[in-house]
């Protein structure tokens, strides 16, 4: 997708969700974008380029995209949330991810469609599923 078009749509999914589209927003949308996988904050500031924006801004700009449904965060891996694009998963269920046990690198299984689960224990009430499985890639193997 070319560079424009990233800015266009980021700017689209702003305008929809009745948010400002400031310089910030714009970046992390583009970033989230072009991985098309989880990311940590830090990942997000490495890959963003922009040397005025700090772990703060970040911080911020991440917890006004989750407010709205843009964003959401997937898993905890090393003490540290990785955030993806939303428009893959539901209020309920989040697609299920992989996790190379070996290089780290997750990957997106959005071709796979799992059932909600049910609780076997009375009293439970399930309100999100996300599913990370573990294994080796292709290039580990």
């Amino acid at each position: 997708m070319a560079k424009s078009n990233l800015d266009n749509k980021a700017r689209e999914m702003l305008k929809a969700a009745k948010l400002y589209c400031t310089q910030g927003r714009v970046t992390i949308l583009k970033v989230l974008m072009k991985a098309g996988k989880p990311l940590s904050q830090d990942r997000i500031a490495q890959r963003s380029g922009q040397k005025h924006f700090d772990k703060v801004t970040i911080y911020r700009t991440l917890e006004s995209l989750l407010k709205v449904g843009l964003v959401h965060k997937v898993f905890v891996d090393k003490r540290a949330w990785h955030f993806e694009l939303a428009h893959n998963c539901t209020e309920s269920q989040c697609h299920p991810h992989f996790t190379c046990t070996s290089c780290g690198d997750t990957h997106c299984l959005t071709e796979i469609s799992l059932p909600m689960a049910r609780s076997p224990h009375e009293g439970f009430v399930i309100h999100r599923q996300q599913v990370r499985l573990e294994g080796l890639c292709p290039d580990c193997v």
